[in-house]
């Protein structure tokens, strides 16, 4: 039976316990690792820092897209994909250096592995995904995916982490303890090798012992703390004076930290991170900071903090969120503006997660082919009423009264909010043949795709009668995944400066860069995380109990 916080009924935790391996982190490398090795009949220790209800960590909130490669959905709609194709486009985008072995290694892992190790791995536990591959992250040059690659689960990432939980639930008759609310503060050695755990209950301050010969670091990335980010963030790129958390915040480094300075475990591409250019303050956060990651709509104008387009090349969302992210943080203010009409929201806004992807999280198919062909309203409505970074009005000059009343500045001239507006429809003015602006032309190159096409307006004049009311969104730089990690090899096990194995310890998931410290390089395809989650979870457990499933 499942033991919560270490006894049968929930009551204080046991002073020491005893396992063949102790899991640090409750997110989805920790149960997918923790669910091996029940498997495989070990007896496991699953440290969580957060409450029952929340068990599963960020995966329990995302939103589920994963980059998988030749996929019986791929060759459905004719996408001709290989791992060879997968692996150049990788590399390409990672900007990975020659001498990354391990980075190297786990990106051709896992374009080999993601179809069995994770797609039908999935699919064995009665998870499904969405009839349909996106095409994100295409590269400002066509440098990114050559290929539709993302798959999206059905029922989000929620759905997935809750039914591999059940199945943790199942696995761990009498071999299984999760100590919920404690907090690893460090590792324990004995005779020259690791000896287990040491944790604190953070609802009562009790300590508790956990011996075991294997401990696997699944504590997710660094910069949940926003102080490890800026610590960590490479002086040669911008950085904005004020951004949102995305991240966990109790993804904040410590356990690598203590990794490194007490068992000499190397650290590589810490300042590696997947942020995203659109965040708004979440309307009810859950912690200090906490942000919601927008998934901006292609068809908006991006303007800066005076109501003028970012340019001379345009921002446009889908291509190479990377660059997207150093350009807003080069902006003179810490935030930027997305201009947009009601016609383009409907059919464009998104937000990023399984919060507020109801019909998909629910698996409500009928109401998600309504809001996907008739727009969107409903969230729309949500967020109107909710963010006061979600502005609405009838006429530009409303709109713009109420940009300066949100900023409490004179920022944005009516007058020039205007000229933008006109400037960008005047490329309709001679008709399609006489265009020339480039946010048109990638406009028109992703709507080439039929599942981009359902979800991206035609062009049109942003002041088409008919089309408003006017929306300006307020949106700042937003932390989310870390790219970088402890450095691993293809056995999950954590490496020192020596390239060493440090005996009984490995790492998983983010803490590990999703496999080698850092297997994104300083971009990713979109989609690698949950996968590169399982992977390296997997490729831990079977390291540990040869035979372990996958």
């Amino acid at each position: 039976m499942l033991r919560k916080n270490g006894s049968p009924t929930g009551d204080k935790p046991l002073a020491q316990q005893q396992a063949d391996a102790a899991v640090v982190g409750g997110g989805l490398a920790g149960i997918v690792t923790t669910l091996d090795l029940l498997r495989a009949g070990r007896r496991v220790v699953l440290i969580d820092r957060d409450t029952p209800e929340r068990f599963g960590g960020l995966a329990l909130w995302a939103f589920g897209g994963m980059a998988l490669v030749g996929t019986p959905l791929q060759a459905r709609m004719k996408i001709p994909d290989t791992p060879e194709r997968a692996l150049a486009d990788w590399l390409r985008f990672a900007e990975l250096a020659e001498d990354d072995a391990w980075p190297l290694a786990w990106a051709r892992h896992y374009v080999e592995h993601s179809r069995a190790q994770v797609h039908d791995w999935l699919l064995s536990h009665g998870l499904k995904f969405m009839p349909a591959v996106n095409w994100v992250e295409r590269g400002m040059q066509g440098d990114g995916n050559s290929l539709p690659r993302y798959h999206i689960l059905w029922g989000t990432s929620r759905h997935m982490t809750r039914t591999l939980i059940a199945a943790l639930r199942e696995a761990g008759q009498g071999r299984l303890t999760v100590l919920h609310r404690h907090r690893a503060t460090a590792l324990d050695r004995a005779g020259g090798r690791l000896a287990g755990v040491l944790a604190v209950d953070e609802a009562t301050g009790r300590e508790a012992r956990i011996d075991a010969p294997v401990v696997v670091l699944a504590t997710g990335g660094l910069n949940g703390s926003h102080e490890e980010a800026r610590r960590n963030w490479p002086r040669d790129r911008p950085r904005p004076a004020a951004m949102l958390n995305g991240a966990h915040p109790f993804a904040d480094g410590r356990m690598h930290r203590w990794a490194g300075e007490h068992l000499g475990a190397r650290i590589t591409h810490a300042g590696e991170m997947w942020n995203y250019a659109a965040g708004i303050p979440h309307p009810f956060p859950h912690f200090p900071g906490h942000g919601l990651s927008l998934i901006p709509c292609k068809s908006a104008l991006w303007l800066d903090h005076t109501g003028r387009r970012i340019g001379p090349e345009p921002l446009v969302t889908g291509f190479d969120t990377h660059a997207l992210c150093q350009r807003v943080a080069a902006q003179a203010r810490p935030w930027t503006w997305q201009l947009m009409n009601w016609r383009i929201a409907a059919k464009e806004f998104a937000i990023s997660g399984a919060e507020h992807n109801a019909r998909i999280r629910e698996r409500q198919f009928a109401a998600f082919l309504k809001e996907t062909l008739l727009g969107n309203h409903r969230l729309l409505k949500q967020m109107q009423r909710e963010s006061r970074h979600f502005l609405v009005a009838e006429t530009l000059a409303a709109l713009a009264l109420k940009m300066n009343q949100l900023t409490c500045s004179h920022d944005i001239d009516a007058a020039v909010l205007q000229a933008t507006a006109d400037a960008f429809d005047a490329n309709f003015a001679l008709g399609a043949r006489l265009e020339n602006d480039d946010q048109i032309r990638r406009i028109r190159h992703a709507r080439q795709w039929g599942p981009d096409r359902l979800r991206t307006c035609k062009p049109a004049p942003l002041q088409q009668p008919g089309s408003g009311p006017y929306i300006a969104i307020q949106t700042q730089l937003i932390t989310r995944k870390s790219l970088g990690g402890l450095q691993t090899d293809l056995a999950s096990r954590v490496l020192d400066a020596r390239g060493e194995a440090i005996a009984g310890l490995y790492g998983v998931g983010e803490a590990a860069g999703f496999g080698g410290g850092g297997a994104s390089g300083k971009r990713s395809l979109e989609g690698t995380f949950l996968p590169g989650c399982i992977l390296t979870a997997h490729a831990a457990a079977r390291d540990i109990a040869p035979g372990a499933p996958s």
